[in-house]
């Protein structure tokens, strides 16, 4: 069961809010990835992805609707709040910081919002049993037979276990702070032991606590429900075997650079490296990329009428909250 299944099931059964972190198939760094629309698309970045990965396909639909010169006139007025010293151009470090900025926004956001929908207690603490009620509908112990929870077991054991990991004082309780460090383990870095579990839980389909190629491949590229991607297979590139070029790439990538030990599976060390790649910034990354595609005169820095210009790349891109932050009239 993928991540984003995970969730729907809880959603669908209980009509509750479960926490589970959606990462990305294809690219699973600290990305914060929000959409079941992969961050590449046949090994190339796909647009759609930051665009969603906020909005939604509902509230997707509603921004469609602005017409250019609406999108245009809501970016520039972005595009002077990232140009922070006025000069006529954002650069990389300008821009980085815009993303940081707004990634730590949803965050705080998302959290607020869902602090408020558990009704943290007069202490402004949250406690266990009132999160897994509220959660999962009854605070039964789900690990006792004949339990009214016994049949979540798996999910509710799994969200204690990032609950004690995000208790700093061990108290029992999660603190505002704390419950931000729950429900976005990837943005704290005494979590991230968790975030490496979970994905190898998610992943290892013979549960031997390792990602084996096959595995690697399948998560990528063999999501059963993915129709649309089948299709779009057809018109790629494939090799003798008849896999998409793009798989075969990743299965290099794997023996190469994420296999390290050469053993055919990937064990906690390797998977970290690979979710959790020291030298990679996302926010970073992400203002190369919207750089690299942007700057019509290559000297490294982005005039405001080379990012209206390219407001279709911008408008799916994290700069702009996703999209999002050009449908509010107020906030900047």
């Amino acid at each position: 069961m993928s991540r984003l299944q995970y969730l729907s099931l809880v959603l669908a059964v209980l009509a509750a809010c479960t926490i589970a972190v959606p990462t990305d198939k294809k690219q699973r760094s600290l990305d914060k990835s929000l959409s079941d629309i992969d961050h590449e698309e046949n090994g190339e970045h796909n647009a759609d992805y930051d665009h969603d990965a906020f909005l939604g396909h509902e509230d997707k639909k509603t921004f469609d609707q602005l017409s250019p010169e609406e999108s245009k006139e809501r970016l520039a007025i972005i595009i002077r709040k990232i140009d922070k010293n006025n000069d006529g151009y954002v650069t990389e470090d300008e821009l980085q910081e815009w993303i940081q900025y707004v990634q730590k926004r949803y965050i705080i956001n998302d959290t607020d919002r869902m602090w408020k929908d558990h009704h943290p207690d007069e202490d402004n603490t949250l406690s266990w049993p009132s999160y897994q009620k509220r959660t999962f509908g009854y605070d039964d112990d789900p690990n006792v037979k004949g339990s009214r929870t016994e049949a979540y077991a798996d999910m509710i054991n799994r969200d204690r276990r990032r609950w004690d990991k995000a208790d700093k004082n061990r108290d029992g309780r999660l603190s505002k702070e704390e419950f931000m460090d729950f429900l976005h383990p990837e943005d704290a870095e005494h979590m991230r032991d968790i975030v490496v579990m979970e994905t190898i839980e998610d992943i290892d389909k013979d549960k031997d606590g390792m990602i084996d190629l096959e595995e690697y491949i399948a998560d990528i590229w063999g999501d059963d429900d993915d129709d649309d991607d089948d299709e779009d297979d057809d018109d790629d590139e494939k090799d003798e075997h008849g896999e998409p070029d793009w798989v075969t790439s990743e299965r290099d990538q794997f023996h190469q650079f994420r296999d390290k030990n050469s053993d055919g599976k990937l064990d906690t060390s390797e998977v970290r490296d690979w979710i959790i790649p020291e030298d990679y910034d996302h926010s970073s990354a992400e203002a190369k990329h919207l750089i690299a595609d942007s700057d019509g005169d290559k000297d490294g820095k982005l005039s405001h009428e080379e990012i209206l210009e390219k407001y279709d790349l911008f408008v799916g891109s994290q700069a702009t909250d996703f999209g999002e932050a050009l449908t509010r009239h107020d906030e900047f």
